[in-house]
């Protein structure tokens, strides 16, 4: 059950030689997700092997083009590949006169449907729940409507020991009240605690995609715990005047994010392109949070499954 982010792009606005701008691809129990969909994107899926027909869902943050005008093109390669299966898009409302400016030209003969959501909460909710993942979305401070994106796997079902089935003589009946999390009560009185005959098999795993904000109270509580962080870091300190003035964030403020979040990982990108030297990115957020990368272009990053904790007494 696989869990892992491939980075496609990290540049922003500016074009820059050797970066494309943002898109991440996230691949959660066999269903692929698109984040943001810069220029180029489907070249990236192309190069680093991502079918572009198994994508299940699009997640726009906001509608400056480094993150969506790599989208149209996409949607008609879909279409040219006679893709018939719908297809979700979940991005801010200001994005549907968009979609229908480009269905009104080229949605003749698509061949599927475009189900789009439009977000417009003010703090996270729920948007997307499959049988083992939901994506929560969460506002932005950016100037214009924009959104960040939470995936986390579902709480698993507990599993039961295979030697506890012969020692307690468990019935089909009693498994399935373990499996539910719940404690086991014979007609006798006699109590099989769910903490000796079964076990929860991973711990969900998590990704939060931040981009593109300026710094704000609530948002660390918003990606608490999260495995991997990506946080934009547009600008090294020396240029906080610029993010200030741009509603984005510096590395500092980035990775004071991941700490006051307990991030397991921070992962930046969106770099401005008055900076090409990585390792400063990287340098400046690893003196507040030192588990950060600085991300390029194609890199994969996987969270491993989580061992299950054995019972006491094994």
């Amino acid at each position: 059950m696989n869990f892992t982010l491939r980075i496609l792009g990290t540049a922003s606005a500016m074009p820059v030689v050797g970066k494309y701008q943002s898109a991440h691809v996230l691949e959660v129990h066999g269903r692929s997700f698109l984040i943001d969909c810069g220029e180029g994107v489907q070249q990236q899926m192309i190069r680093y092997g991502i079918p572009i027909m198994k994508l299940d869902s699009i997640f726009i943050s906001h509608i400056h083009g480094d993150h969506l005008f790599g989208l149209f093109p996409l949607l008609s390669t879909m279409g040219m590949l006679s893709r018939s299966v719908p297809l979700n898009i979940f991005a801010p409302s200001n994005f549907a006169p968009v979609l229908k400016f480009f269905l009104s030209y080229w949605g003749t003969g698509l061949g599927f449907e475009i189900r789009f959501t439009p977000l417009s909460m003010k703090s996270p909710e729920v948007i997307l729940s499959t049988k083992s993942t939901e994506v929560l979305a969460f506002p932005l401070n950016h100037g214009i409507d924009t959104f960040g994106f939470l995936f986390r796997e579902k709480v698993p079902p507990m599993n039961v020991w295979k030697d506890a089935v012969e020692k307690y003589g468990l019935s089909l009946t009693e498994i399935g009240t373990l499996k539910r999390g719940e404690d086991v009560v014979r007609e006798d009185g006699s109590v099989i605690r769910l903490s000796d005959a079964a076990y929860r098999p991973y711990s969900p795993r998590s990704y939060a995609y931040v981009s593109d904000t300026a710094p704000f109270p609530e948002l660390s509580s918003w990606v608490k715990g999260v495995d991997i962080l990506y946080h934009e870091a547009t600008y090294v300190g020396e240029y906080e005047d610029k993010a200030v003035a741009r509603h984005h964030s510096t590395t500092f403020q980035a990775a004071t994010v991941a700490r006051e979040a307990g991030a397991g990982k921070l992962i930046v990108g969106h770099y401005s392109s008055r900076c090409r030297d990585l390792s400063l990115f990287e340098a400046e957020c690893k003196s507040i949070f030192p588990d950060t990368h600085a991300a390029s272009d194609g890199e994969v990053f996987d969270v491993p499954m989580k061992d299950k904790v054995e019972r006491a007494g094994r």
